[in-house]
């Protein structure tokens, strides 16, 4: 059974209203993931995660472990200072969100907005 070549365009004809709606979705899609994905989240949270971790060890460290280290808590200060950057990314990241995409350059205006 042959299909009519006409038909065949028929059936994956869309209109310019069609392709800018899906282009418009996609633009949408790809900068939600843009947004999720910003490196200074993932920084951030991975370093407060682990800040916390450095933390609570330097706080529960034995004398002989800080002796180790000359009398300084190295994982109390290292903990803290690592808490203190991922919280600096975090907030750099709620003060200066990342900006929505500019709309392309050269594409006609959607109707009904003149």
């Amino acid at each position: 059974m042959t299909e009519h070549p006409d038909r065949h365009h028929e059936r994956f004809h869309y209109s310019e209203d069609d392709v800018q709606r899906e282009v418009t979705e996609l633009e949408g899609k790809s900068a939600t993931a843009a947004r999720i994905f910003d490196l200074r989240r993932i920084i951030g949270g991975l370093f407060v995660v682990y800040g916390i971790i450095v933390t609570i060890t330097g706080i529960t460290d034995s004398q002989a472990a800080i002796d180790k280290a000359e009398g300084v808590n190295i994982n109390l200060w290292t903990g803290i200072g690592m808490l203190l950057l991922g919280i600096f990314f975090l907030a750099w990241l709620k003060l200066r969100p990342t900006p929505p995409p500019l709309p392309p350059q050269g594409l006609p205006e959607e109707k009904g907005t003149e």
